[in-house]
């Protein structure tokens, strides 16, 4: 599988991309499926890398940066509207 993890994480992000354009542009049930199957793969690749801490250290750590990230915008939102 290690030789295909570059390969998974860019369909990830591809599916994550045009499930935002279908979204917006076409219909949302299409785009919500899209997006959840790049999400999928997206967290296929961190679980992955999470049982392979050592290997991908460096990796992992900036997955967390990034999720701890977009909570905190996703909170900042939230109370923003309020």
């Amino acid at each position: 599988m290690k030789k295909y993890l570059k390969e998974i994480e860019t369909s990830g992000m591809i599916m994550l991309f045009l499930g935002a354009i279908l979204g917006h542009a076409v219909n949302m049930n299409a785009g919500a499926i899209a997006a959840a199957i790049g999400l999928l793969l997206w967290v296929v690749i961190i679980i992955y890398k999470a049982l392979h801490w050592e290997l991908y250290r460096r990796d992992n750590l900036l997955n967390i940066f990034v999720m701890l990230g977009a909570i905190l915008t996703i909170f900042i939102l939230f109370f923003l509207k309020r």
